[in-house]
């Protein structure tokens, strides 16, 4: 029975770290600085960041400001990381910003110019990275404002300027043809910007090829094992797993339904297994019908609606299946990229909805 007979999520730091020198290997002389927004994809971003600190990483990208605040107490004044901040540097922020020693990576003219003043107000110059939209169309300079920013130096002038950031649209979709278009725009836009490190690769990009590496890559899915292309890669260790205990066995007669709606309706006699996991906890509700646990390594299908704090597994023919028993929702016998297939969605959301109340488990060393 896990602790207090709920959910649990346990992180192995070892296999997080084994993955991090994996794609530190494969980015040869490119800087690997991980990507720990969003808490650290949902598994925690101070055991996360400290681990990655321990195992070389100098470097951390977050979205938020809040993020990179948080991300600098977590390593402590000891641990000089430069972080990064993709939303850059909103309106009101860049004081938070300067005075936790966060690096913006600056979107428009408007952001250009906030953080000019306020390192002119300051006097001194401020770090900054500058990003260059090549296809996404979310944040970033126009490829235009980009060539009419090198051709004005002065906009610049306050600012120290220290990394060129794209991002790939299709990078988790290996041959697809605009990826290379996009490397292509954003190596002519940065020779614009003659001896400033250029930063184009997330977890996708990495496994590409070294035409996208440049000077840095920014992993971040693959890091917590998740496939760089949306399924499994070997090559990938497993950092999470999801449990959960069985609360209860229930004997089911033909004829009868169960959960919500009663989608599912028994042909035969049937053990089900009521377990403490539901959509509150991150399992998402679009996983029904077709998601399965595990106990032992054996399939146990899901039947009927998940429910907020309470999902049904059919263990009619797993006699070990008992109150207290562990359930693999996630993890080395349930791939994430697996879990996410099943339900209409990308890993990323599969790790970043599990919820704060799911107590996190750390074992591996923690920095």
């Amino acid at each position: 029975m896990t602790e207090a007979g709920e959910a649990e999520l346990h992180v192995d730091l070892d296999a997080l770290a084994a993955n991090y020198r994996l794609i530190a290997g494969l980015a040869g002389a490119a800087q690997t600085a991980p990507v720990v927004k969003a808490d650290a994809y949902g598994l925690g971003l101070g055991p996360v960041a400290r681990r990655l600190w321990a195992e070389g990483a100098r470097g951390f990208f977050v979205s938020r400001v809040s993020e990179g605040v948080a991300l600098r107490a977590a390593l402590g004044l000891h641990r000089p990381a430069t972080i990064w901040v993709f939303d850059g540097c909103p309106p009101g922020a860049a004081a938070t910003l300067a005075q936790a020693e966060l690096t913006p990576v600056l979107n428009s003219f408007t952001q250009i110019d906030d953080w000019g003043l306020h390192s002119l107000s300051l006097g001194r110059r401020l770090p900054a990275a500058l990003h260059i939209d090549t296809g996404m169309n979310r944040l970033g300079l126009r490829p235009q404002e980009a060539r009419a920013l090198a051709v004005a130096p002065d906009r610049l002038r306050p600012l120290e300027l220290e990394l060129m950031v794209s991002h790939l649209a299709c990078g988790s979709q290996d041959g697809h043809p605009m990826n290379a278009r996009q490397r292509d725009s954003f190596a002519e836009l940065c020779a614009l910007y003659p001896g400033v490190p250029r930063s184009l690769a997330a977890s996708g990009g990495v496994f590409l090829g070294a035409d996208y590496h440049l000077d840095q890559v920014r992993p971040g899915v693959s890091l917590y094992g998740g496939g760089p292309f949306g399924s499994p890669d070997p090559r990938l260790k497993d950092v999470a797993t999801l449990i959960a205990p069985i609360l209860q066995i229930r004997q089911v007669f033909p004829g009868e339904t169960i959960g919500y709606g009663a989608d599912f309706t028994a042909t035969q006699a049937m053990r089900i297994a009521i377990v403490a996991a539901g959509y509150a906890d991150g399992v998402l509700r679009s996983s029904s019908p077709g998601a399965y646990g595990k106990l032992d390594g054996q399939a146990c299908p899901l039947v009927g609606r998940i429910s907020m704090d309470l999902i049904a597994l059919d263990v009619t023919d797993r006699q070990n299946a008992q109150p207290g028993a562990l359930i693999e929702l996630i993890g080395p016998h349930v791939s994430l990229d697996e879990v996410a297939r099943r339900a209409g969605t990308i890993s990323y959301e599969v790790l970043t909805r599990i919820a704060a109340r799911v107590a996190r488990r750390y074992s591996g060393d923690v920095a």
